[in-house]
Formats: structure tokens, C-alpha cells, sequence
């Protein structure tokens, strides 16, 4: 479990990473003084570029714990800001109008299972879903099932979409379903203090 000043540290980076690339238009140099422990760990991580009247501008992460959590963050925060296909590249004027969030993700789980059982499986505002098949897959983070009010079985047909899929495909054999959990954390307003939404882990 992250502290809020922990969290407090990752949205921090997750800015700094944001603001550099975009006024410098290349990869800013990640720093090479000792850091704290936790960032060290590899974990999962998204960030989440949301613009202040409530729209998305990008999401970008690693879903798998591939990478420190401190570089994780590091390079979503970069991917969410200018590889995210859905958006254009975020401009410099735009970021004064950006709130920086970030997920550390748990490592996901295999969800095992008939998969007419699956819906039992999904725990709105806890879980986090990957759907995956040969040559596809896409993942959706927990926040997004609460803030669209989702049925578990609307998540798993928007989780089966995102991965490019027909979204009754959960119930096919062959679709993989993992679910995750996420701990989020996000800035207040543009550059202010974070805050740790309500917490995503489940028991």
C-alpha cells in the first residue's frame, strides 16, 4: 500500500516528465541521485492526462510489472502526453489546463473461471480488467467502471471493444480475462497537491 506522500511523489514525477517533454519536445533526463525504495519495486502503472473541465487527453501505461514504479511512471507520463493515438500531442499551451493522474497497478490476475461466471468475478470499483486474445488485447482501469457506472458485464464488453473485439467475446473460449487493482493518486488542480482517490484495492 502507497502512503499519500508516496503517491504525492509519483504524481510529481509523472508532471515533471509531462511539462519537460512537452516544452523541450524531446526525452528529459530521468535523474541519477538516489531515490526512495518504493520506486524501485516493479510494478504496473497508467497516467491519466484529464484537462480540467472533466475530458481525457491521454492514458498511457505498462499493465504488467515489467519496470520500477518510479520508471514506469516516468515513461506513461511521456506516452500519455505523445503516443496516445486517440489524442494529438499535448501542446505547451495546454498544460497549465492538464491534471496529472497515476495508477500503480497489482500484478493481474487470471481470472479462472466458466466464462458465463466471469460477471461474479468483476468487482466494480476494485477490479481492473484485461481482456486479451491471440494478436489483441486491451485493458480498462477500475476508475473507469465506477465513473461510467458499469455492470460488470458492461465492463467486460467495453474491456472486450478496447481490445478490438466483438463485446460479447468475453464469453468466447480462447479470451483471456485477467483483473488487477489500482492505487490512484491525482493532482487537485494543475501542478497543485495530489490527493488519493478512493481506494481501489480490494480486501
Amino acid at each position: 500500500m502507497l502512503t499519500l506522500e508516496q503517491g504525492s511523489m509519483l504524481v510529481s514525477i509523472a508532471r515533471t516528465a509531462v511539462d519537460a517533454f512537452v516544452v523541450q519536445g524531446k526525452m528529459p533526463r530521468v535523474g541519477s541521485g538516489p531515490r526512495a525504495d518504493f520506486l524501485s519495486v516493479r510494478r504496473g502503472a497508467f497516467v491519466t492526462l484529464n484537462t480540467v473541465a472533466g475530458d481525457l487527453r491521454g492514458c498511457i501505461g505498462f499493465a504488467m510489472p515489467v519496470r520500477p514504479l518510479g520508471d514506469a511512471v516516468f515513461e506513461a507520463a511521456i506516452g500519455a502526453a505523445s503516443h496516445d493515438p486517440r489524442f494529438p500531442p499535448v501542446r505547451s499551451d495546454e498544460l497549465d489546463q492538464l491534471l496529472v493522474e497515476v495508477s500503480a497497478l497489482t500484478e493481474p490476475e487470471l481470472l479462472k473461471c466458466k466464462s458465463q461466471d466471469l460477471p461474479n468475478h468483476v468487482r466494480i470499483g476494485t477490479d481492473g480488467l484485461i481482456v486479451s486474445s491471440p494478436g489483441s488485447g486491451g485493458l480498462l482501469l477500475p476508475q473507469v467502471a465506477t465513473e461510467m457506472k458499469f455492470t460488470p458485464e458492461d465492463f467486460l464488453a467495453h474491456t472486450c471493444v478496447k481490445a478490438g473485439l466483438f463485446p460479447d467475446a468475453w464469453l468466447n473460449e480462447g479470451v483471456k480475462v485477467q483483473r488487477f487493482q489500482a492505487e490512484v493518486f491525482a493532482e487537485t488542480s494543475p501542478r497543485g497537491p495530489a490527493e488519493g482517490h478512493s481506494n481501489q484495492l480490494g480486501p
